[in-house]
């Protein structure tokens, strides 16, 4: 039926190149338009309203921190890194990012502490209260809560991917680790009872994230970080990827321009971890004007994908739809 579909509609689209391909190869008919995934940026706060809750945003993500972890970090000496979307453990890349942040944890030429969020909802139980009691003191904490991995309390915790793979890993947020890891197993709607903060509102405090996918039509969530001055990390097997190398002339855009697309295949999962470390490892060292360049390249990519820009392929798709429409009618 899809097949027939596509070769029969008034025009035929998809969402990007990634897609497209799947419908030469499955249904014998490229896309007569792709139509990319725009978006409205009128959510991103901008001048001071962004300063302000920049600084809110890490101030609760380091007090979250020290109140799980009792370790202190400071600002200017810590990198705050993190990935969010669906628990699509190998199609979101959550296992390479684990497996790149193990790396880097090796790596001696870190330059800043390192706090990397996964912000993906699972089987979320409870908030956990003896975090939240640390969290409604005013203490600084010197010794880690039992289990500092978590801030929500999961029913299937013995059964956990990402809780399963940091254990393989042997990456416990040790005192001597400078990657630590915190997983946010909750939907950031402002009432998880710990975070208490929208998604939006906890997004733009992170210095980099990371979305090395393995599977993405599209990929909102890389095209939202640089929305937000947050440089990102993706693959050229995301749409948003493919995307952001064709403002580089088909060249593959690097971290400078505020987008870092990585190669990916079936059989590179080890090169693409070592990658992630090294653009951190890179990242890390770079001076506060470095960074703040890039993070201006972020925010220009995302203006090149506002729906002013895109909805130009639309009007194209209803003109073929249209012309098409008008044949069928006249041959009638």
């Amino acid at each position: 039926i899809e097949k027939q579909t596509a070769h029969h509609v008034d025009c035929f689209t998809t969402v990007s190149e990634i897609t497209n391909n799947e419908c030469k190869e499955l249904l014998d008919k490229p896309a007569d338009v792709v139509l990319m995934n725009g978006f409205e940026n009128d959510f991103v706060p901008v001048g001071s309203s962004y300063t302000a809750k920049r600084k809110k945003a890490r101030q609760l993500k380091l007090r979250l921190a020290n109140c799980l972890l009792g370790e202190e970090f400071k600002d200017e000496e810590t990198l705050v890194i993190g990935t969010s979307g669906r628990y699509e453990f190998k199609n979101k890349g959550i296992n390479v990012f684990l497996e790149a942040l193990n790396r880097l944890n090796r790596d001696k030429n870190l330059k800043k502490k390192v706090l990397a969020f996964v912000n993906v909802p699972s089987w979320v139980g409870d908030p956990r209260e003896d975090l939240l009691e640390r969290l409604n003191s005013k203490k600084i904490f010197t010794t880690p809560l039992t289990c500092p991995l978590i801030t929500h309390w999961l029913h299937n915790m013995t059964h956990d991917q990402v809780l399963d793979m940091l254990k393989y890993l042997g990456m416990g947020n040790n005192p001597e680790d400078k990657v630590k890891v915190i997983f946010v197993p909750c939907y950031l709607d402002g009432f998880d009872g710990i975070i208490n903060k929208h998604y939006y509102d906890i997004v733009l405090c992170e210095d980099l994230t990371v979305y090395p996918s393995y599977y993405e039509p599209w990929g909102y969530t890389p095209l939202e970080s640089v929305a937000f001055k947050v440089p990102t990390i993706t693959t050229d097997l995301a749409g948003f990827g493919l995307w952001a190398n064709t403002l580089k002339g088909g060249k593959y855009s690097e971290i400078e321009d505020g987008v870092k697309v990585i190669h990916r295949s079936d059989y590179n999962y080890s090169e693409v971890a070592d990658v992630i470390r090294d653009t951190i490892v890179d990242f890390s060292a770079k001076s506060d004007t470095e960074v703040k360049k890039i993070r201006k390249n972020a925010a220009s990519v995302a203006e090149k994908a506002l729906w002013k820009h895109f909805i130009r392929y639309y009007y194209e798709a209803y003109d073929i739809a249209l012309c098409n429409a008008q044949k069928r009618n006249s041959q009638a």
